[in-house]
């Protein structure tokens, strides 16, 4: 049996697991200071910016470096499709890349809004995806060429984030996105809990584009709640607020083969749990533990497998 690869994980956790960012008063009474803290006792390394951080470098610096957590990325929403909107976009994308670059990040996360549920600029209240026309792709793709050569301009990759309620939801529209965009340019956020919603084999994916995965976010399923949401159509925000996602260990996603995959490839980044859930429904440190227990074990199980203790 061949061994395991080289692997470096760093096991992070978002922000979003107490503060949520896709709908807005979620989690509002947990202050920074606290979900940090619980963050590093769990044993966490890094998270990613959610919408309660500062935005003053010196602050933001100051409390992450008060709980020793490191920012790993932050999740830029952009609207790249909208030709009204292009250059604009383009121009406050680079400004994120700056703060992130001013924050030592590696990773800028890009996930596009336009013509998307809930987020659209033009109709936030919308109620579902609408189709984008070819001129719309056209200048979605091409804005995530420009995107992704100006974050490389400042040493960061733009990892794209496929998400549910947005135009690149599906399995088809991922397979489309990276055939169409540069790859030099733009690479994949590998997210499980996604890929799932798309209608795309969590693994098929993790083995379809590895090459291109640079980040990974790791989401579970709770799988009467999947059936739910395709009986009665709910939407993404209906369905998070019904319990559709989860951490690690707590749904219907093996991850025992996942991480295996990352494993023996030599994944070499950060790994960060990202479960949009109610955190008034799920307590956040007793699921960011589980998910890290979780997490622990099953890359134990592998490295038995292959009778390795490599490191992480």
């Amino acid at each position: 049996m061949a061994g395991l690869g080289n692997y470096e994980f760093h096991l992070g956790i978002a922000a979003i697991s107490w503060v949520n960012d896709d709908i807005p008063g979620l989690g509002d009474h947990y202050s920074l200071d606290q979900i940090l803290g619980e963050m590093r006792e769990i044993g966490y390394e890094a998270t990613e910016m959610g919408r309660t951080f500062p935005r003053n470098l010196e602050e933001l610096k100051a409390i992450l470096g008060k709980h020793e957590v490191t920012l790993a990325s932050k999740f830029v929403g952009t609207q790249f499709s909208n030709l009204q909107h292009k250059e604009q976009e383009v121009r406050d994308f680079e400004e994120w890349v700056r703060f992130l670059k001013d924050m030592e990040c590696e990773y800028v996360i890009v996930c596009e809004m336009g013509n998307s549920m809930h987020w659209d600029k033009d109709d936030p209240d919308k109620a579902k995806i609408t189709a984008p026309s070819e001129a719309q792709w056209q200048s979605m793709v091409e804005g995530l060429n420009e995107a992704g050569h100006i974050a490389k301009k400042y040493g960061l990759e733009l990892v794209y984030h496929p998400h549910a309620g947005t135009i690149v939801e599906q399995r088809e529209d991922v397979d489309r996105l990276m055939a169409e965009t540069d790859e030099d340019a733009v690479s994949l956020l590998y997210d499980t809990g996604h890929a799932f919603f798309g209608n795309y084999d969590p693994m098929d994916q993790l083995t379809r584009y590895y090459d291109r995965i640079k980040y990974v976010h790791y989401k579970d399923v709770r799988e009467d709640i999947w059936n739910k949401t395709i009986k009665e159509n709910l939407t993404f925000r209906e369905a998070v607020l019904e319990g559709l996602f989860t951490v690690p260990g707590d749904g219907c996603i093996d991850f025992e083969p996942v991480l295996e995959e990352l494993m023996k490839r030599g994944y070499r980044g950060w790994t960060v749990v990202e479960a949009e859930q109610d955190p008034d429904v799920a307590p956040p440190y007793k699921y960011a533990k589980m998910a890290k227990d979780h997490l622990d074990e099953t890359m134990e199980k592998v490295q038995e497998k292959y009778g390795e203790k490599a490191g992480r």
